[in-house]
Formats: C-alpha cells, sequence, structure tokens
C-alpha cells in the first residue's frame, strides 16, 4: 500500500520561507517521478515542481528561482524549500508520485498517489 505523508506546513509573512517534507512508503520510491502540486480555494490543482529519476527537476513558472524540489531515494524523501514566499503562493500542498516506473529524465505520466496535504499560509 502507497503512502504518502506531507510535513513541514505553516504560516509565514511574505519574503519568509518554509521546507516541506514528504516521506513516502511502499512502493519502489527511486524507480517513479514524484512531485509537488497546490491547490488555492477557488481554484484548480496545480503542479508546482517535479522531479523525474535521474534527478531532473522541471518547476511552474510562478515559482521558478524561488522553490527548489529534491529527493532523497535512501530514505524515500521528497522535499520542497520555499524561499522568497507570497501571498499567492498560500494553498494546501501535495505530494504527489507516479504508479508506473520511468527511466531517465521525463515525467510522461501523471501522478496517481496523493498525500493528504499539508497548509501553507503566507500573510502580506
Amino acid at each position: 500500500q502507497v503512502q504518502l505523508r506531507e510535513s513541514g506546513g505553516g504560516s509565514v509573512q511574505a519574503g519568509g520561507s518554509l521546507r516541506l517534507s514528504c516521506a513516502a512508503s511502499g512502493y519502489i520510491f527511486s524507480s517513479v517521478c514524484m512531485g509537488w502540486f497546490r491547490q488555492a480555494p477557488g481554484k484548480e490543482r496545480e503542479e508546482v515542481a517535479r522531479i523525474a529519476v535521474d534527478g531532473t527537476t522541471r518547476y511552474a513558472n510562478s515559482v521558478k528561482g524561488r522553490f527548489t524540489i529534491s529527493r532523497d531515494n535512501a530514505e524515500k524523501a521528497l522535499y520542497l524549500q520555499m524561499n522568497s514566499l507570497k501571498p499567492e503562493d498560500t494553498a494546501m500542498y501535495y505530494c504527489a508520485a507516479d504508479r508506473w516506473p520511468t527511466i531517465g529524465g521525463t515525467c510522461p505520466y501523471a501522478p496517481d498517489y496523493w498525500g493528504q496535504g499539508t497548509q501553507v499560509t503566507v500573510s502580506s
């Protein structure tokens, strides 16, 4: 059974930083793409960042240069370092994992597994 558990959310002022963590269990973590998504009230869920099996990353334009996604395959952990936070970053943040393994630097599939989410609130 695949489980993803996020932590690290909270409330910060604009310009501050947070680091989200995701602990994974129940599958071969190192063989699948992982990612962070977020959903703000009244808006659709959106991709924030993805990281491929070989460590290749991609980011939403709105977070480029401010957020960094990383993974620790030995620990089965996924991270999102968020700097220079803005009020528009306020959302529930979800850790996500693919079902199907991939190789190389692409993430061609949509995630199948989701965590419960962790709330990030940025005040101006």
